[in-house]
């Protein structure tokens, strides 16, 4: 425990007042050491994530970064010149929107939530339906969606071709390969692999700092680990709290609009109603929360899972109903705010004209 001078004078104790001094001092000393965790174990390294992966076709670079930045946050390339996408994928808002369901090109409103960049990077399927197969194919999905971006791809490769900035950029980036939908996804692509959350509190004690999170939210640590308690980490997983898969978690749709999810990706039964687990990290940020939006709050997410979701059709056999108590949910809500890694300034770039 770090000490600090309280009194810029000097006390003097004497007698028994030296004593009782003393043993306060020890008291609070203790009442402070109380408050820590118990040191990570071996076993607990599991959640460290490594250097984001990449593809050998597409391997981080400087300035393929600075093109994909650019190209992330130009209106242009959509279809009326409005939406980027970092219209729903706003640095300032854990890099989603903040709102129920996304909101596409003239207002159009979606039908699910805007999930987070965060560390998708690390991610094997893509979309809240495992559609998109790679980050690069991902890329282009929301600008090929008329609902979206409804970008016009001529209109958009001409528009960077005709812009020296533009053309300097790619050169540097892809040399010797053509302004084309192949090099803007790979481009926006590798802009989004910097998009990392690896250095929270949680991280921090994991890799040894005693102090770097509280008794409580160690506590809800262990309720999230615990499969009689919180049972969370059966999908979200090590080190990035997604088990890439998908599951039905007892979503409750309005009538008439029951959204199948990976079922109409990969017809089997057990995926109807299925959406992938999204990672954790910096889920903090991310509000509101579930593929519809639905919940407001991280202990609204916590008290969802408590009652064993709400339309039990087909539910995932991870979600039952869960004996908690009021204090280990605060203490679970507590555990998830460890996972918000410092906020990293995200400037708009200045974009070729």
């Amino acid at each position: 425990m770090k000490t600090g001078r309280i009194f810029d004078r000097t006390c003097s104790f004497t007698g028994l007042s030296a004593a009782v001094g003393a043993i306060a001092l020890l008291g609070f000393a203790g009442a402070g050491a109380d408050n820590l965790p118990p040191p990570a174990t071996p076993a607990d390294k599991v959640w460290l994530l490594g250097e984001p992966p990449a593809p050998a076709d597409n391997l981080t670079t400087p300035a393929r970064v600075e093109l994909g930045k650019a190209l992330f946050f130009d209106p242009r390339l959509s279809g009326n010149g409005t939406v980027s996408c970092a219209s729903c994928h706003n640095p300032s808002l854990g890099w989603s929107d903040g709102l129920k369901t996304g909101i596409g090109i003239n207002g159009t409103v979606l039908g699910r939530a805007t999930p987070t960049v965060v560390n998708t990077a690390y991610n094997t399927q893509f979309m809240w339906d495992g559609r998109k197969k790679s980050l690069e194919d991902q890329a282009l999905g929301p600008m090929k969606t008329p609902e979206e971006m409804k970008t016009d791809f001529s209109a958009a490769l001409q528009l960077l071709n005709d812009r020296a900035g533009y053309r300097a950029m790619f050169h540097a980036a892809y040399p010797g390969e053509a302004i084309s939908e192949e090099t803007v996804a790979k481009a926006i692509a590798a802009f989004e692999r910097t998009v990392v959350s690896k250095d929270s509190r949680f991280d921090r004690w994991v890799a040894g700092d005693r102090t770097a999170i509280t008794a409580a939210e160690h506590r809800g640590y262990q309720v999230f680990s615990d499969p009689a308690k919180g049972n969370c980490a059966a999908c979200h997983k090590p080190p990035n709290f997604t088990d890439n898969g998908f599951h039905n978690i007892g979503i409750a749709h309005a009538p008439g609009q029951d959204d199948e999810g990976r079922f109409k990706i990969r017809g089997v039964a057990v995926l109807k109603g299925a959406f992938k687990t999204p990672t954790l990290r910096d889920v903090e940020l991310t509000a509101p929360y579930f593929h519809t939006g639905t919940a407001t709050t991280l202990m609204d997410t916590v008290e969802h899972y408590a009652r064993g979701g709400d339309d039990r059709r087909n539910l995932s056999p991870e979600v039952r109903k869960l004996n908690l108590s009021a204090a280990e949910k605060a203490d679970l809500v507590a555990f998830m705010k460890t996972l918000t890694s410092p906020v990293k300034s995200a400037s708009v770039p200045a974009l070729p004209q």
